[in-house]
């Protein structure tokens, strides 16, 4: 017994999660609706991962600003935002593309019994204002990722300013001390964490399997199967995005699979985070950097939802028999775009954006209903988009940055 568990302990992260993803599968199909007698263990991972969030942000944060000057945080900000608001809408021409190639939901007919409430969208006044808490203990109380963000940084900043200050500089001193100790702590116990991955994971995937079986596949699979064409098509991008900036495509993945599966399986961005921020730690990637830019990506970089809004709008216009227009297609772009911004990354919130998209262009909430059905098999796909877009952002910004500081100091890039 101690021989397995040592050797459990000392295989690598990436294969354990692999065989437990696998074993899932065989597992729920097996079981059928008693692999929801897993559904503990799924969610322990979950609650493992959301227990980690604050620390890792507020801590990771605090520490990566006080690395830098305000200036660079400054530049490197205004890249992150800019990419992500791009890469956002790009996804989304990507989705119409792929699917007015592919035409999902042609032949199929609403049967009038699908219903489905409208669910209430934050909107982007309110995502801007989130950005400030008006309580502080709230922020962190109701996962405000936003207003957790914005505390981390202007305790960042203050003590940065504290020490450059001749009279406070040993105080910020000290308290930087306390948050790189804080920090390292968190990492310890993230290690500890991630043994259980595998058996969290092994758990979500066979409920996930067990409970959508292959009658939904059947049915709605050519809307998934043009969903992931889609995906795989961004993912193209990705790769060659990496290699304008001279990133390795294949060093990148070998860091990013982590996150990725994790992310496919929990349906999480922000639940998957603290995977994604040691993958950028063993990137090389400054925790100046990633320590606020994926933070941020969990919360408003949506690359896959972005994806799935496309694919899913062109479904539902062909279910209803009148495909998308030119001008509506650049409505659902400018609306997935913001729509993507102002949604939280976790579990179900696609469909928040779907149906804000349907509002706008008059699409019936029945074919909302229809897509609920494959939530979580097209979630999956998504949120592992999501985390991936996030990385390949970061990754290609420092790499600019670091090539930007060789050039500063006089030396060939």
């Amino acid at each position: 017994m101690k021989r397995i568990v040592t050797t459990y302990l000392h295989a690598s992260l990436i294969l354990k999660i692999t065989i437990a993803l696998v074993l899932g599968i065989i597992a729920g199909f097996l079981l059928g609706d008693k692999a929801s007698l897993l559904v503990p263990l799924g969610d322990l991972l979950l609650r493992l991962l959301t227990f980690l969030i604050i620390p890792l942000i507020l801590f990771t944060l605090i520490v990566g600003v006080n690395q830098t000057n305000i200036n660079n945080l400054g530049r490197m900000g205004t890249k992150v935002f800019v990419y992500y608001t791009l890469s956002s809408a790009i996804a989304i021409v990507v989705g119409l593309v792929i699917a007015s190639l592919f035409q999902p939901g042609r032949g199929m007919v609403l049967t009038g019994n699908e219903t489905f409430d409208v669910p209430d969208n934050p909107g982007i006044v309110n995502v801007i204002l989130n950005i400030v808490p008006s309580n502080i203990v709230t922020a962190f109380t109701e996962m405000n990722l936003l207003g957790i963000i914005f505390t981390a940084l202007a305790f960042g900043i203050a003590i940065s300013a504290m020490r450059s200050s001749a009279n406070l500089g040993e105080y910020g001193d000290m308290l930087l001390k306390l948050f790189n100790a804080l920090n390292e702590a968190s990492m310890i116990i993230l290690k500890a964490i991630l043994q259980y991955v595998p058996i969290g994971v092994f758990a979500i995937m066979a409920n996930t399997v067990g409970s959508q079986g292959l009658d939904t596949l059947v049915s709605l699979g050519g809307m998934i199967g043009v969903f992931y064409i889609a995906l795989v098509a961004h993912i193209v991008l990705y790769i060659l995005f990496l290699l304008l900036f001279g990133v390795k495509p294949l060093d990148f993945f070998k860091h990013a699979r982590t996150p990725m599966l994790t992310a496919f399986v929990t349906q999480s961005s922000a639940g998957t985070l603290p995977l994604t921020l040691t993958a950028a730690k063993n990137m090389g990637i400054s925790k100046s950097l990633f320590g606020f830019s994926l933070p941020l990506g969990a919360t408003i970089n949506m690359d896959g939802a972005a994806i799935r809004i496309a694919v899913s709008t062109v479904f539902a216009a062909n279910v209803t028999g009148h495909p998308l227009s030119l001008s509506d297609m650049l409505m659902v772009v400018l609306i997935g775009t913001l729509a993507s911004i102002g949604t939280a990354g976790v579990p179900g919130a696609g469909i928040v954006m779907i149906a804000t998209v349907f509002v706008q262009l008059g699409l019936p909430m029945e074919a909302v209903a229809l897509l609920t059905a494959i939530d979580a098999l097209v979630g999956m796909g998504a949120t592992a988009l999501n985390v991936t877009g996030d990385l390949v952002g970061t990754r290609a910004i420092d790499q600019q940055e670091k090539r930007r500081q060789k050039k500063s100091l006089g030396h060939p890039s």
